[in-house]
């Protein structure tokens, strides 16, 4: 017959979990932020990183949760 200790009864996924539900959290904000501070990038920014107003305009159209 055996024990069981509280240790053994606790649900070690839970912290887990909310660690990746914060990850995930942190990235959708960082893509949030990124695409509308590229919105504010003038041509000549732009021009130096080899991006046009379409594409500026393609990837602050995506919604956050979307890579």
């Amino acid at each position: 017959m055996s024990t069981c200790t509280d240790n053994a009864m606790t649900n070690h996924h839970a912290s887990g979990l909310l660690y990746q539900i914060g990850e995930t959290l942190h990235v959708w904000h960082e893509r949030y932020r990124t695409r509308r501070e590229l919105t504010n990038w003038t041509a000549r920014d732009l021009h130096d990183v080899g991006l046009s107003w379409t594409d500026v305009a393609y990837e602050a159209d995506k919604p956050f949760w979307r890579a």
